[in-house]
Parts: C-alpha cells; sequence; structure tokens
C-alpha cells in the first residue's frame, strides 16, 4: 500500500455508453448514450470505441474548466490489441501520452498512475481513460456477434462504454466545484495488485480467474493500513459479477474479514439482471470506469459516500494464451477515495 500524501484530487470525471448500459439500473446517470446502433457515427465497432474515448475525455476536460495545454499527462487502455482504442480515439488531443493494459482493472490503474504521478514532482494534472465495446471485445476474444454463439451462465457482457478522468495536486483548480458541490473526491491511497493464477481456463468464467487477486489485494491493504471493512462506505469492485462476486466474498469470510455488509460490484450494478437478461452481469474496461466517473463519484461529491476502495479487477489474458491452452491469471489494484470538503 502506498500512501498518496500530497492531496490529489479527482477534479471531473464523464461517462460514455452504449444503448444496453443506458437501459440499465444506472442509465439516467450517464452523460452520453447512444440510442441507435452503438456504431457512434462510425463504421467499425472498433472506430465506435474510439470516438467513446475522445468523447468522453472531451467531455471531463471540459467539465474540468482546462484545455489540453493544461494537462501534462494522459493514461489510457483498453481490451483491444495494442490498445488501439486509446492509441487511435485519443490522437486528436496534444497531451504526452501513456498506454495501460490491465484488462477490466484498468480504470483503477489509470487512477492509480496517475495519483503516484500528481504526487510527486512535475506533473500537476493527468487525464486517465478506459473504454471497451461489446462487439468489438467479442470479435477479439470470443466470436464475432455475428455468429449467434450460446452463452455459458458464468458468461459476462461486455460493457459498452468510456469514462475519463482528471486528476490534479492543484486545490486552486476545483474552484469550478465550489459552485457545483460541498465536496470533492480525493485519492488517499492505492495498493498495486499481484498477478496471481488459480488455474482457471474457462473464457466464460473471467469472474472465477479475478476474485482470488481481489481478495488477495483487500486482505494486504487492510493489514497495512490497519483498517477494517466497517471503515468504508462502500467496496465496490470491478468486475467480478455474480460468479466471482460470490467467490470473492466466501474467500474473505474464509480469511476472517467479512465484506458482505458494504461491498458491491460494477458488474452487478449495471444491468438489470432479470429484465436484461446479462448471464453473470457486466465486464470489461468501461463497466468500472463508467459505473464510477457516473454515479460514485456523484455520491462522493454529495457528501453519501466519505470513504471508498475501489478495487479495479483484470483477467491478463490474450486470445493467443487462450488458442494454446493458458489459464488465465488475475489483478486487483486498488484505489481508496475519500470525500473532502471543499
Amino acid at each position: 500500500m502506498f500512501s498518496v500524501n500530497k492531496p490529489v484530487y479527482i477534479l471531473s470525471s464523464a461517462s460514455v455508453v452504449g444503448m444496453e448500459e443506458a437501459d440499465g439500473p444506472l442509465g439516467e446517470h450517464f452523460e452520453v448514450t447512444e440510442k441507435k446502433d452503438d456504431t457512434f457515427g462510425c463504421n467499425t465497432w472498433e472506430k465506435a470505441e474510439n470516438e467513446m474515448q475522445r468523447v468522453a475525455l472531451g467531455m471531463a476536460m471540459s467539465g474540468a474548466g482546462m484545455r489540453e495545454d493544461k494537462i501534462d499527462m494522459l493514461l489510457a487502455g483498453d481490451l483491444l490489441n495494442q490498445c488501439i482504442g486509446s492509441n487511435y480515439g485519443l490522437l486528436s488531443y496534444d497531451i504526452p501520452y501513456i498506454g495501460l493494459y490491465g484488462a477490466c482493472s484498468t480504470a483503477a490503474e489509470g487512477l492509480m498512475l496517475a495519483s503516484m504521478m500528481c504526487s510527486g514532482e512535475g506533473v500537476k494534472r493527468c487525464a486517465s481513460v478506459a473504454s471497451s465495446h461489446n462487439a468489438s471485445s467479442e470479435r477479439q476474444f470470443r466470436s464475432p456477434l455475428e455468429y449467434g454463439g450460446q452463452r455459458s451462465p458464468t458468461a459476462q457482457w461486455t460493457v459498452t462504454g468510456a469514462a475519463a478522468f482528471i486528476t490534479t495536486s492543484e486545490k486552486s483548480d476545483f474552484d469550478f466545484f465550489e459552485r457545483k458541490s460541498k465536496y470533492v473526491p480525493r485519492i488517499t491511497a492505492v495498493s498495486p495488485g499481484i498477478s496471481l493464477d488459480s488455474g482457471v481456463t474457462d473464457i466464460s468464467n473471467m469472474g472465477a480467474a479475478m476474485a482470488p487477486a481481489a481478495a488477495d489485494t483487500l486482505l494486504r491493504f487492510f493489514k497495512d493500513s490497519a483498517q477494517k471493512p466497517k471503515d468504508m462506505d462502500l467496496i465496490l469492485t470491478g468486475d467480478l459479477g455474480y460468479e466471482g462476486t460470490s467467490i470473492l466474498r466466501d474467500l474473505m469470510k474464509s480469511y476472517g474479514t467479512d465484506i458482505n455488509a458494504v461491498h458491491n460490484d460494477c458488474g452487478l450494478m449495471i444491468y438489470d439482471r432479470g429484465r436484461q437478461d446479462k448471464h453473470a452481469g457486466g465486464s470489461g474496461c468501461g463497466c468500472s470506469a463508467v459505473v464510477l466517473s457516473s454515479y460514485i463519484l456523484k455520491k462522493l461529491r454529495d457528501g453519501k459516500y466519505k470513504r471508498i476502495l475501489f478495487v479495479g479487477t483484470g483477467a491478463l489474458m490474450s486470445p493467443m494464451s487462450l488458442q494454446q491452452g493458458m489459464s488465465i491469471p488475475g489483478i486487483a489494484h486498488l484505489v481508496q477515495i475519500e470525500a473532502e470538503e471543499v
């Protein structure tokens, strides 16, 4: 665990989602929603993901009242090979860029690295972006949607969504929020994850692959920080889905740490399981990114949450590793966020 001793704040955020996400329980909280066909005006699914990233970052910068020349570093990632969702989507921004790959943990990875950069010397403001698109991810990791393949009950639905976050160590930057909100989210600690391989080889059960890594990161954080689950208003994982959530809660109990009372998962929150038929829930880089950006940070800004743990979970496989029958390592990065009065 690393304490972020120099104050680092999440100045603004913005989310862009597709039709299924807009139709879910959190639909009213997203800034931009696709209402037609999830192409976002583009002629390929991959270009649609590029466009989601571009729009999300532009909106987050606008919400912070900033132009690109005020941002020192841009961190971004997605699920596509060589992170082309980010590499192409953010080409129009004249900001020093670092690509990330943490699978579904990318939003947490980006915030963690942004806070560490902003708490040091030389970097004052960072932007971090994460995205996924259901159709582009299915084409890469499983089979194109046109094939109509059967889905396992443990399979999760890749979220079509992108979110961007602007972090800053300059307290003067959030004068803007004094007119909108009583509180500003502050990153107070981070805990990078350790890659764990539990031997899971089922591409349709990523929750099982990621849950042990989430448990490991949480247990290390509680030991290092001397905090307990009861000290949190929310422990938010993203995204284990129904299968992985059950495994995580059982694992934590087996180690004597019960998180059930304060735990939720982004993959459970973004869809209505009964009405939308998404099997084990949501997944993808965009899932935890848009849930945190659209819904959870608003609760922090309103003071309804005072302290949360955001634990991004990722399955670190590739199409090639799956074709070779390799197991799926999991990772979980933790970011502690608190509401600070301004």
